[in-house]
């Protein structure tokens, strides 16, 4: 079977998300199955690109309204993603340093799905399927059904997958010009609510749709930004797969960007090796539990409750405990945050922006991993974490409800709360104290995690699965 993952962005050729971790592996998995698993983005200028040699195999041209544009696709040479890599360049629009946030992203994201579209229609044989992921190219399942030029791709089958339903890349209907010329009898397969919404599209358009944890397809039914009733209609066509994680990437025993490596035989050790290299580093006591957050600074992950929670938890439990933070996202909590080092100094210390190194390191070396998120589709941090030895303490939602049980139940290994509100977080800090107290019970709670599963082995199948069904 041949599968195209078509997405925004690919890590490690570009990375602002989740999203890219998963595109990034997903493909591996699916190849070592014995299937032709490949991925097209667009050109981000990254490092990746500069870094890496890449080939011309295919060069276009496409109208989009009233804009002509030409278009180029390359590829890596070497394989060095053990998938095909293509990436999309359009000169004026894909040329760009960052993914996301410039005030043409719908002109952007509509140029390289329509690029990437004209492309496979001069393939001598297409996929067997296009996996298209979350709103940037959610428009692809209903232009190779209604769009004229298209109409031979159509027994291709497209499978949609939510990554986060949040962002659903709503638009007015004056961009309809930027489609290429279809059939206007099917209108309402882009319309949602007055608006074009490519989510709400591709939910109706593609063979089958899935989101990235079973517990977020059934919060989408009643808390999706206006397509509840849009999910339930549709219901039949929805699966949730639960995430994995690059093992061989994220492994504390090989893992390169660590300077103590270490196994689950000798964790405590190697836990300890790094836990000192952080804390001398961002001045903090080594002798006390290590709480850290890694991740953007926005609403979703409830980062404006951070100040508060390490406030109250410094003074409250008479600072029995550090906390490290690194990520970005709202100005305000950037500020607050870095603000805050001066009043806390010995107790926190943060680093605003991405470090793919530093998180490496603080899953290695933290205690505690603090993911209070309000929405969580699945989260990789927590199952990055638990490789790592370091307890998740999580709100029970999406895929942190599926993914982490909490140490006071049967088998637990995990601190989890309900409220996403300073409460809850900072009783649930308390519990983790207790469970530091208890070297017997966390080495219990540490090995076990260890031992889990969540690599991308049983997910990639489950996907090869669902492609199965809508081939035959």
């Amino acid at each position: 079977m041949e599968i195209l993952h078509v997405s925004a962005e690919c890590y490690p050729a570009s990375k602002a998300g989740g999203l890219a971790d998963v595109v990034g592996a997903l493909p591996k998995y699916q190849n070592k199955l014995g299937h032709t698993a490949k991925v097209v983005t667009p050109m981000h200028r990254t490092k990746f690109l500069y870094d890496n040699d890449f080939e011309v195999v295919h060069k276009g041209d496409i109208k989009m309204g009233d804009l002509w544009f030409p278009y180029t696709i390359i590829k890596e040479k070497t394989n060095k993603l053990d998938f095909d890599f293509y990436m999309v360049d359009i000169n004026g629009l894909l040329d760009r340093e960052k993914i996301y946030g410039y005030s043409d992203d719908i002109e952007r994201f509509f140029a390289f799905q329509i690029a990437v579209v004209d492309w496979i229609s001069k393939w001598k044989h297409a996929p067997g399927v296009i996996h298209v992921h979350d709103h940037h190219t959610a428009f692809i399942p209903f232009m190779i059904q209604y769009c004229y030029a298209y109409q031979h791709l159509k027994s291709i089958r497209t499978v949609f997958t939510i990554h986060n339903g949040q962002y659903q890349g709503w638009m007015p209907w004056t961009k309809v010009s930027y489609m290429p010329a279809w059939n206007s009898a099917y209108w309402g397969k882009l319309d949602w609510n007055k608006d074009l919404n490519p989510m709400a599209s591709a939910i109706k358009c593609a063979w089958k749709v899935t989101t990235v944890s079973y517990s977020y397809l059934e919060e989408l039914r009643y808390n999706s930004k206006g397509l509840e009733a849009l999910f339930e209609y549709e219901k039949g066509k929805c699966t949730g797969i639960l995430n994995g994680i690059d093992t061989a990437v994220w492994d504390p025993e090989t893992d390169s960007y660590l300077d103590k490596n270490f196994s689950l035989k000798n964790y405590q050790q190697g836990k300890d090796e790094n836990k000192k290299i952080l804390c001398e580093k961002f001045n903090l006591d080594f002798d006390k539990p290590l709480f850290i957050f890694i991740g953007r600074l926005v609403h979703e992950k409830a980062a404006d409750l951070l100040p508060q929670v390490i406030n109250d938890s410094i003074y409250h439990m008479k600072g029995q405990m550090n906390f490290l933070l690194l990520g970005s996202g709202d100005y305000h909590v950037e500020r607050h945050l870095e603000n805050m080092r001066s009043e806390f100094v010995g107790y926190y210390n943060s680093q605003i922006g991405y470090n793919e190194k530093l998180s490496h390191e603080m899953y290695a070396g933290g205690d505690f991993l603090l993911m209070p998120s309000r929405v969580e589709p699945c989260g990789l941090n927590q199952m990055y974490a638990m490789r790592y030895g370091t307890v998740p303490i999580v709100r029970n939602t999406g895929g942190l409800r599926d993914t982490v049980i909490d140490y006071g139940d049967v088998g637990g290994y995990g601190v989890k709360f309900n409220q996403a509100s300073v409460w809850d977080v900072t009783y649930s800090i308390h519990r983790a104290l207790d469970l530091y107290k208890q070297p017997k019970r966390l080495h219990e709670v540490r090995t076990t995690m260890m031992k889990l599963d969540n690599s991308w082995e049983n997910s990639a199948s489950k996907y090869i699965e669902l492609y199965q069904q809508i081939i035959h």
